[in-house]
């Protein structure tokens, strides 16, 4: 277990202790009539002895916090379970007064119930962490000269700054002065990075100066005139550009975009931790009439997760509402137009998109934002790679429940090119004019556009 994940199974022990305690304190406080006795203090010892025998027993904080967030859920009620099974054995084994029946009732609901509510913001809130660039990045370097072993010296010698230098590129035969290993070269990084995750190149050139630059600069030393050396990016990387200076090293992002910007990200990370909170709340007792709805009409789960590719290309698991009687988990075969697999209820979701509500949840799990290019297959994202140029730009930040290309008409199949250029026009031209305004637009849109329910099946 890395420092971070141990870090993480500290905070969620630490508060799932403080959790017992509160409860356990206000099921004493407001349901047993007498104050605080030795004996509460005894069993409240006791419960949390308990807690830590299970929860070691089960190791619970000592999985991988990478893991689905329903399977740490799931332990958790495993555990409280055990816990509150425990405490009612004891209890009905030895004697308690009368007045903390109501007390040990009132802990049994309260503790699973506060429990999963406090589990599920603290994993959001970690997880909204780790996907907002506070994680390592997987980084190359490549390029000429000292300017490569200074970066590379740079931010191995700030780990606090997040880039994990993965190994060098060949940038050409001269390239052979470098402290760390190759890993490839300029002809085949391609192959690398289809059998390596990597989140950044960093691009080291020196700028040769000519004679007559070095004449000028001499001549306004000898005059103590200053020199602004102004170099053409535009001609190579066009107008979306930004220089970032790291201490001594100028780094330019080539194709910044609004939402590279801090203020206008953490705008965007606060309206979706609003949104998607809310969104859940009130949806809730629709969710549970459409679960019921959805068992009743076919044998199956409620729930369908199949797998899509994410912010860096990296896989996640989307909550949605199964609306067919068998689901594809390979991610080949796309809904076809009557699919006979669809069931009654599933076309009634299907037509106005209520089967991706559940999908609130990604969002507050910090996976997913509410507005964004759609998260598409890993099969159907490999054929996109392929077909159309660019196209992994969508990724550079969180997919969305709907998105431009949705409220304009370009949902559904993806069967022809001029099907898969116009969605990613659309997702490239949102990444590169997105405000909060816009975002807003996209939600009404989504909810009165004419265009947005025309292509669903």
């Amino acid at each position: 277990m890395d420092n971070s994940n141990k870090f993480v199974s500290g905070l969620l022990l630490v508060w799932d202790v403080i959790t017992l305690s509160l409860t356990f304190l206000l099921s004493i406080s407001l349901f047993k009539e007498n104050s605080f006795q030795v004996m509460d203090w005894l069993v409240f010892f006791g419960l949390t002895t308990l807690w830590f025998v299970i929860v070691l027993s089960r190791k619970l904080y000592l999985s991988d916090m990478g893991q689905d967030v329903s399977s740490r859920i799931v332990n958790f009620l495993k555990s409280c379970i055990i816990l509150i099974v425990l405490f009612g054995l004891t209890y009905l084994i030895f004697t308690f007064p009368p007045n903390f029946r109501n007390a040990v009732i009132a802990f049994s609901i309260g503790f699973p119930l506060l429990g999963v509510t406090t589990n599920f913001i603290i994993i959001s809130l970690i997880n909204r962490w780790g996907n907002n660039g506070n994680r390592h990045k997987d980084v190359l370097v490549t390029g000429m000269g000292n300017m490569v072993n200074q970066v590379n010296h740079y931010f191995n010698g700030h780990p606090n700054l997040g880039y994990n230098i993965k190994g060098f590129v060949k940038y050409s035969e001269k390239s052979t002065d470098n402290d760390a290993q190759y890993v490839s070269d300029i002809s085949h990084i391609g192959d690398y990075m289809n059998e390596n995750h990597v989140d950044e190149i960093i691009v080291a050139l020196p700028i040769k100066c000519s004679k007559k630059i070095k004449s000028i600069l001499k001549t306004a030393d000898y005059h103590g005139a200053r020199v602004r050396f102004i170099p053409d990016y535009k001609e190579v990387l066009g107008e979306d550009y930004k220089v970032i200076r790291h201490g001594k090293i100028d780094m330019i992002n080539a194709r910044q975009m609004p939402l590279d910007n801090k203020l206008s990200n953490f705008i965007k990370e606060c309206f979706d931790w609003c949104f998607s909170s809310l969104a859940l709340l009130f949806l809730a007792p629709l969710f549970l009439i459409i679960a019921i709805l959805i068992k009743m009409d076919s044998t199956g789960p409620v729930f369908y997760c199949p797998v899509r590719i994410g912010k860096a290309g990296r896989p996640f698991r989307v909550f949605k509402f199964r609306t067919m009687v068998t689901n594809d988990n390979a991610g080949i075969s796309s809904t076809q137009f009557n699919d006979p697999r669809i069931t009654r209820v599933g076309k009634i979701l299907r037509k106005y998109s209520i089967d991706e509500l559940p999908q609130f949840a990604n969002v507050f799990f910090g996976e997913m934002s509410v507005v964004g290019p759609r998260p598409h297959r890993s099969y159907l994202n490999q054929q996109f790679q392929k077909a159309v140029d660019k196209y992994m730009v969508r990724h550079y930040f969180k997919p969305g429940i709907t998105g431009w290309a949705q409220v304009n008409g370009w949902r559904g199949p993806t069967e022809t090119q001029e099907q898969k250029q116009q969605r990613f026009r659309h997702d490239l031209w949102y990444l590169e004019n997105w405000s909060l305004w816009l975002d807003i637009r996209i939600i009404w849109l989504t909810i009165f556009g004419k265009k947005t329910h025309s292509k669903a099946f």
